[in-house]
């Protein structure tokens, strides 16, 4: 999940809105830990579960990372009240794929599945131009 993220982290920019679904356990965060990492940014990435949302500063002239946990969340109206830096910022979103519609004009989500044998399944969707035609 970690060098997953690490790719993917390399290929975002100002703008990207990133979210992540999948059961607890499944590597949501460890993937978020690879994308800072693939960003630049400052760490260490942990999960935001009870301040809700980090923003990690880029180190190399980048975006920062703002990493959301929306577990807790229960409307597109609380994570609205975060005030989160869209245009600016790789926004990556831990639980919310049920709370972003109308946030950005693209979006990416990736769902990961745990298998039994502790191995993971990701399927990315993108939509919106941004996401045409992408693939890791």
């Amino acid at each position: 999940m970690h060098a997953l993220g690490v790719r993917l982290g390399s290929a975002l920019h100002a703008g990207d809105l990133v979210v992540l679904t999948g059961p607890l356990g499944a590597g949501k965060t460890t993937l978020t830990r690879g994308i800072g990492e693939g960003l630049g940014v400052r760490g260490p990435i942990s999960s935001p579960t009870f301040v809700l949302a980090r923003t990690h500063p880029s180190l190399v002239g980048g975006p920062p990372l703002v990493h959301v946990d929306a577990y807790r969340l229960s409307s597109a109206a609380e994570l609205d009240d975060l005030d989160l830096d869209y245009a600016t910022s790789a926004v990556v979103v831990e639980w919310g794929a049920d709370l972003v519609d109308g946030v950005a004009e693209s979006l990416l989500e990736l769902r990961i599945e745990r298998e039994a044998d502790d191995t993971r399944t990701v399927d990315l969707d993108g939509t919106g131009p941004r996401w045409a035609g992408f693939a890791l």
